[in-house]
């Protein structure tokens, strides 16, 4: 008998693609904008993709959208946040995530504001492989999803009200 290595596949981030498959599923993730020193944004790496983003993630059933924040931030980023404010709504149909699983998904994001509190940016080896205090001046060399992208533009606004998209 002979065993075989299946790589899992990596998570695909479709965003208006016409080629992109139909989701099956709406998933509710919620997602933090920390600024700190001279306008700095906490930003961390995917393992998966090696694009940066804000941390955060799936809501899971029993914890509401601050206790999720508050724990994604602190695993994906290694830095203790306090929730101060709603970013805004990242509703898109456009936007869907194929996962490992097969799943396909819709995600219904939650832009949270929030105030670091401590902790040395550093990823988890798991979900992110970096975090860091980025400048938004260097935000454009970065790899991004274009999704993530657009909730970084909505996390340095000041003064806006939140986006409803």
């Amino acid at each position: 008998m002979t065993t075989i290595d299946r790589a899992v596949p990596a998570r695909q981030v479709y965003f208006h693609d016409p080629a992109a498959p139909p989701a099956t599923v709406v998933v509710p993730a919620v997602f933090v904008a920390v600024r700190w020193h001279r306008g700095t944004l906490l930003l961390v790496r995917r393992c998966d993709s090696g694009s940066w983003e804000l941390p955060g993630g799936r809501i899971e059933v029993g914890e509401t959208a601050v206790e999720a924040a508050v724990r994604r931030t602190a695993r994906e980023a290694g830095v203790r946040v306090q929730i101060t404010g709603l970013g805004g709504l990242f509703t898109d149909p456009g936007l869907v995530e194929r996962v490992p699983s097969g799943e396909v998904r819709q995600p219904f994001a939650v832009l949270l504001r929030g105030r670091w509190l401590g902790g040395v940016p550093c990823g988890d080896d798991s979900v992110t492989s970096d975090a860091a205090w980025v400048a938004p001046a260097d935000l454009p060399g970065l790899a991004m999803e274009p999704s993530a992208r657009a909730a970084i533009a909505q996390a340095l606004t000041i003064g806006e009200p939140p986006c409803l998209d």
